[in-house]
């Protein structure tokens, strides 16, 4: 992590195109029927019980048993590969991709994500942090415990069978967690991120400086 973090450059870069490109895949094999059109507005599961499922995006059929797929986030749909219409495709072949404008919250999220050392999912699996971390967070808050490349710090659930998994990267305290208990995590997809206890100012700074230029920009239009 750098000590310097050049933040008109950052800022500008969100400032200049303020939106996540969220690329839609097939989920298996099979024949792919559109529900939507380039320039629709779809929306994500929303609800206080996550009822109500997103706008229908596409319809996949294998062996005659259709499915239909639902948005998991909102925004546009700022391209669309109409050439797969009515065609079989294989499961991971790009269908769409929305256009999702950030909030505040996501764009330091992804901010903290450039700076902050990112621990990674090493499979699909259901995740927990272990007892003795746990028992740590619920009496100080994350961030105030310290983690060392060797700890035993989080439980995968895998397949019925739960496994240790060993910190292996920078010294320093949680930040940042992007699992919540029990709910499946893709491979690779961030677990927590982890920053130095001295660069937990410079930390304070981005989440500052993000949120005054953000503010200023909105209350100006």
């Amino acid at each position: 992590m750098s000590d310097e973090i050049d933040f008109d450059e950052i800022l500008g870069k969100y400032h200049s195109d303020p939106y996540e490109y969220v690329d839609v895949r097939a989920v298996h094999t099979g024949k792919v029927h559109f529900l939507v059109e380039e320039g629709s507005q779809v929306d994500a599961v929303s609800g206080e019980w996550k009822h109500i499922p997103g706008t229908p995006l596409f319809e996949i059929t294998r062996e005659r048993n259709p499915k239909k797929i639902t948005a998991t986030t909102n925004g546009v749909v700022s391209s669309l590969c109409s050439e797969h219409e009515g065609q079989f495709v294989e499961a991971g072949e790009k269908l769409m991709t929305i256009r999702h404008p950030l909030k505040k919250k996501e764009i330091i999220e992804g901010i903290l994500k450039e700076v902050l050392y990112i621990f990674p999912a090493p499979e699909r699996a259901k995740y927990f942090f272990s007892l003795d971390v746990q028992s740590r967070i619920e009496k100080k808050g994350a961030r105030e415990v310290s983690v060392k490349s060797g700890d035993e710090i989080i439980i995968m659930s895998l397949m019925k069978r739960d496994t240790p998994v060993y910190y292996n990267g920078e010294n320093g305290v949680i930040h940042s967690v992007y699992f919540k208990p029990g709910v499946s995590v893709d491979q690779g997809a961030p677990l927590i991120g982890v920053c130095p206890a001295d660069k937990l100012p410079l930390i304070q700074k981005v989440i500052t400086r993000v949120k005054a230029d953000w503010d200023k920009k909105n209350s100006t239009g």
